[in-house]
């Protein structure tokens, strides 16, 4: 052991993030939202191939470390909780860095009866209260938009070939092969991310429908787009949101679809939540929810570049 022991973030890093928790505690109250706790351990595991979750042996069996309290709030919301909101930790088997650590904060909540659109503007208000230094008002643009009007190309309809000329005109240098989500992706936060403005708020919604996850997919002028956006403070991601997908057995071919590519990539197969398909066939109701990571939100918020210095002892001190 080569540190003092000492944590990685100065007295005022954890202030602020108490008086972060106590706004959101008091925004969510003044809206009648209710604040939730759900198991942080489970006997299933999130699916999605773009995400690893911790397994933890136990008596029981193994269990794994929630990615995000998704299924378990959606099983309350299928039980008739109403508008609901929870602050946890996470835990996702990544790579640790100026923007990432395994174990970070997270504010989820879900509004039932609202469109992604009116989820987009209460986040947008939530997110200039905790960040009173950023110009209002925030941007919204498509994920089409984004790529029109920075690259030139429309990623609805663009070849694997036309990607991958304009990720070497950009001297991006990839190692192995990317199949076409994969290049937009590798444009999305190599290219279009750095124009974001650095002092505004940006929502980036409508999404292409491989990448919908669990959320709606709707035509839009003749292309299938996701009900989902982001939402980022200049190039740094903040969270992620959907308008729900309410379909039990579209939500269970999207789990067999994860497992199936898992396999696929060689990796470890992950059990699918039965207790939440079982609640989606009980019956979700009309709603759109939003994950936000709290560490980031401090980032934006204290002006610093690297997580450690906002979170009391980094993945490598913990």
């Amino acid at each position: 052991m080569t540190d003092n022991g000492r944590p990685s973030a100065a007295l005022n890093a954890l202030q602020a993030r108490a008086q972060l928790n106590r706004q959101i505690r008091d925004f969510m109250q003044q809206r009648g939202i209710l604040e939730v706790e759900t198991p942080a351990l489970s006997q299933s595991g999130n699916t999605d191939p773009y995400i690893d979750s911790f397994s933890v042996h136990t008596r029981s069996g193994t269990r794994y470390l929630h990615t995000s309290p998704e299924y378990p709030m959606k099983r309350l919301l299928a039980a008739g909780s109403g508008d609901i909101y929870q602050l946890c930790k996470v835990w996702r088997e990544e790579e640790n860095g100026a923007q990432h650590n395994s174990e970070f904060s997270m504010l989820e909540y879900y509004r039932v009866g609202f469109s992604e659109r009116r989820l987009m503007q209460e986040v947008a208000e939530l997110l200039t209260l905790l960040l009173p230094n950023i110009t209002i008002p925030p941007s919204y643009r498509s994920y089409q938009a984004c790529f029109l009007e920075t690259l030139a190309l429309d990623p609805h309809n663009v070849s694997i070939a036309a990607l991958q000329r304009c990720a070497a005109a950009h001297q991006i240098e990839v190692s192995g092969e990317l199949d076409r989500q994969g290049w937009l992706d590798l444009l999305f936060t190599h290219v279009i991310e750095a124009t974001f403005d650095p002092h505004r708020l940006s929502f980036i919604y409508h999404y292409p429908a491989e990448q919908a996850a669990l959320a709606q997919v709707i035509s839009q002028e003749g292309v299938a787009v996701a009900q989902r956006f982001e939402v980022y403070c200049g190039a740094l991601e903040l969270g992620n949101g959907y308008q729900e997908l309410t379909d039990a057995a579209r939500s269970a071919e999207r789990l067999q679809q994860d497992a199936a590519q898992r396999l696929n990539q060689g990796l470890a197969p992950i059990p699918a939540d039965l207790r939440f398909l079982a609640a989606m066939q009980a019956g979700l109701p009309r709603s759109a929810g939003i994950a936000l990571g709290l560490d980031r939100l401090l980032l934006c918020q204290s002006g610093q570049s690297t997580l450690k210095r906002v979170i009391s002892f980094a993945w490598e001190l913990a």
